[in-house]
């Protein structure tokens, strides 16, 4: 029998001891994570849905890390900043919420992610649905949230194009007809200055003996951090002075944010069940969230107004059955997006007219140079993506089992980018557009179509085999306008139209292409069952991203790039199962991959930059102490490097200057990253209380791939951040206080210039870890 210790302490001594224990467990290999515990003695079971049927952690032969409702909630997990920590294989950048780069496993090459250029590598889905969008992975808030996955390494065979180099999943609570449920949580904190606080809640009510609905919502607002102080400018050709005094103010990047899920369960009859789900999000933000070092900690000189407007809503429905043993499941979604922008790019005229004078040609009505040529970009981005799935799955204790299905997704992005400058002569502007210097009016739709299946065998009870095959199709097309008017260009933008009627609301059509393939990706895996309780594996697995179009007349388009993945790995429990510990060594080819970057007049250029090979381990480990003490660690190590150099050509690099060598690592993600949590409970005057410490250790790494921009932008820095909490839960009421990023570290999460980096990069910005937050939440479950 257990007996609960007689104190309430918990000690210091204890609680580093704890963390210590954990930080160095981080050095082992992470697979799957989930430290909750079942009966305070064993590392729970956890049930994924990785491989699109319902498995067992440690049964499924790939590398997964979970993160369940409970450590969600431990961890006092709101948004994807705050999982992406104990997520060790995912890497990312990022300008704003909802302005997010995902990669996994180094496969990153620091692009820019402009809307004109390639899809993303890594899928971020919501439930069955992908929401992945270019320019940016959807920010959705966490709450009643069953688990977050994370699928490494190239899943092409069942998840496709948006999978190159992994999968992330958010993965929603689902209506139940066991009973009521009811809940709430509310949460202030305060931060540098800027005070928040989060309203949460949901509620579950059974309508018949078949059916349940669950409705759940969410309020928040995240205090501004950033101070945007007094500044001046003096314009090279003109010669004069602007200040930014009107937009002075502290703390200015405040986000507020409001949603909600309404979700409903049917049960048709024994065998056959319909969920159905509307969720939506409706995000404001002010401000920006980098800072300039050269101005200040936690300060920026802006001279115009920033904001966003970001709302997006999903509807997903999923029918679940059987014919005859057969498990068939249909899926479909529809996600639309809207995002509205305004943002300061003074930067662009600024830095222009300093190194190419270039204030000389921005000149007002009457022909004079305008004083104070101040830049802004006025965007509107609007997404539509709708999707189906069908899929069928033999029982997985057959002795020969299969899934196989069939997959087909169209997503369109209506992009408008308004380049102005106050005062700029209307003449020389895009007809229809007065004051606007540049014009992007596009639409562009990519197109998806496959066929999919994965077979397993087991050879004897212990040895098992698994094959599956993708075949794609892919088109993508874009269409529209882009460039400068008559007036200001006689040979691109308007002048280069081959169209000459309206488009939208563009004067005329210069771009009009269209790129298309077909292929496979493949995946062999061999499993082995040591025991019941450890298994090994061996995994040949290949990924791809789709080609796609270049804007400029004269650029080709760039070419799909390939990803093949080799790995070993292993799903082990140990000691009764007070110990689990899972890991996966790699290595992965990267070939043709597609590299992103700002070119003349900072218009985003796409090419293939050769080749590159990225050697990994990753690793989780969770052990159950005592009854009382749990510690879990997950750490990756991921080495990429070019294989060959690259001169912004695919081929070779005879007689063209060399833009980063062989052996240049590659951008975006560390060689180390890892986490280590200790949590200790204890009795606390007939509640059950808790104490927990969390670390999250980041190596250095480059934002960029080239030799120059890394030399202007500079070094993301190593750093290690810090996360304590202490709270108590009785009878369904919990309390909880908490502090996060204790050491108030400014961890670089993100470098970048506003514009091309050999021009702007003088005014560089970093993007921080959030200064240290103080919080308390309360909360009730009926």
């Amino acid at each position: 029998m257990t007996t609960k210790p007689k104190t309430a302490a918990l000690t210091g001594r204890t609680l580093t001891a704890g963390l210590l224990a954990g930080t160095m467990l981080a050095g082992a290999p992470i697979l799957a994570h989930a430290a909750d515990m079942t009966d305070n003695s064993t590392v729970a079971e956890v049930i994924v849905t990785a491989q699109k049927r319902e498995e067992n952690l440690q049964k499924v032969s790939a590398s997964v890390i979970a993160l369940d409702s409970k450590t969600l909630t431990q961890r006092n997990v709101a948004d994807f900043q705050d999982y992406v920590k104990f997520l060790p294989s995912v890497s990312f950048q990022s300008t704003a919420p909802g302005s997010t780069n995902i990669t996994m496993r180094g496969v990153a090459s620091g692009e820019n992610s402009n809307h004109s250029g390639p899809l993303p590598t890594v899928g971020l889905y919501l439930d069955e649905q992908s929401v992945t969008t270019i320019g940016g992975a959807l920010d959705v808030h966490v709450y009643d949230v069953a688990r977050i996955e994370s699928l490494a390494g190239p899943q092409g065979t069942l998840w496709g194009a948006s999978a190159e180099s992994g999968v992330v999943r958010i993965i929603t609570n689902k209506p139940t007809t066991a009973g009521f449920q009811a809940g709430y949580d509310v949460s202030g904190n305060t931060m540098n200055g800027g005070q928040g606080y989060t309203a949460e809640g949901f509620v579950n009510v059974p309508v018949t003996e078949k059916a349940a609905i669950r409705l759940v919502g969410w309020a928040t607002h995240d205090g501004g951090y950033i101070d945007n102080v007094l500044g001046k400018r003096t314009f090279a050709t003109s010669g004069a002075t602007v200040d930014n005094a009107s937009q002075v103010k502290k703390n200015f990047n405040p986000v507020d944010t409001i949603g909600g899920r309404a979700a409903l369960k049917v049960d048709l009859n024994d065998v056959w069940t319909v969920n159905a789900q509307v969720l939506g999000q409706d995000q404001w933000q002010q401000g920006v969230f980098g800072y300039e070092p050269s101005v200040g900690d936690l300060k920026v000189n802006q001279f115009q107004p920033d904001r966003a407007h970001d709302r997006f809503y999903q509807a997903a429905m999923t029918v679940t059955g059987k014919v005859a043993k057969y498990d068939v499941t249909y899926t479909s979604g529809y996600f639309q997006r809207a995002l509205d922008t305004l943002s300061d790019y003074t930067d662009y005229s600024f830095w222009y007219d300093q190194l190419h004078g270039s204030g000389a040609y921005w000149t007002d009505s009457a022909g004079n140079v305008l004083a104070k040529p101040l830049q802004a970009i006025t965007g509107q981005d609007r997404f539509d993506k709708s999707s189906h799935e069908i899929r069928i799955a033999s029982p997985k204790t057959d002795r020969f089992r299969f899934v196989a299905g069939l997959f087909s997704q169209r997503q369109t992005h209506s992009i408008v980018q308004d380049y102005t400058i106050k005062g700029f002569d209307p003449g020389l502007s895009p007809k229809g557009w007065p004051g606007t210097i540049w014009l992007t009016d596009q639409m562009r739709v990519d197109r998806d179509q496959a066929a999919f299946g994965e077979a397993s065998f087991d050879v004897t009870d212990k040895l098992t085999l698994t094959g599956g095959i993708r075949a794609y199709h892919y088109k993508n097309t874009l269409k529209g306008f882009f460039g400068y008017g008559s007036g200001f260009s006689s040979h691109t933008g308007e002048a280069a139209c081959f169209i000459k009627t309206t488009y939208r609301g563009a004067p005329c059509i210069n771009l009009n292409k269209a790129v298309s393939d077909s292929g496979e990706t493949y995946k062999a895996e061999a499993t082995y069952k040591v025991t019941d309780s450890k298994l090994v594996y061996a995994t040949y697995a290949t990924g791809y991203r789709p080609g796609g179009i270049n804007r400029a007349g004269n650029l080709p388009p760039y070419n799909a790039e390939t990803l093949t993945s080799y790995e070993l790995g292993w799903k082990t429990s140990w000691f009764d199962k007070r110990v689990r510990f899972n890991g996966a060594i790699y290595e992965e080819n990267w070939k043709n991959f597609q590299f992103s970057f700002l070119g003349a007049n900072s218009l985003t250029q796409v090419a293939n930059a050769g080749q590159a090979k990225i050697y990994g381990f990753e690793g989780d480990v969770a052990w159950v102490v005592t009854p009382h003490l749990t510690l879990s660690a997950a750490g990756a190590y991921n080495d990429g490097s070019l294989t060959k150099p690259y001169c912004g050509v695919l081929g070779s690099c005879a007689g063209i200057p060399i833009l980063a060598p062989k052996g240049q690592q590659l951008p975006v993600t560390p060689k180390i990253k890892a986490n280590a949590t200790a949590r200790y409970t204890f009795d606390l005057m007939s509640w059950d209380g808790h104490a927990q410490a969390s670390a999250v250790y980041s190596d250095s790494s480059w934002s960029e791939l080239r030799d120059v921009e890394r030399g202007i932008i500079g070094q993301l820095k190593a750093y290690t951040l810090v996360d304590l909490s202490f709270g108590a839960d009785k009878d369904g009421k919990s309390i909880e206080f908490y502090v996060k990023n204790l050491g108030d570290e400014r961890a670089n999460l993100t470098r970048y210039a506003e514009c091309t980096t050999q021009v702007c990069g003088g005014s560089t910005y970093v993007v921080p870890e959030r200064p240290r937050q103080f919080g308390v939440r309360l909360g009730q479950k009926f």
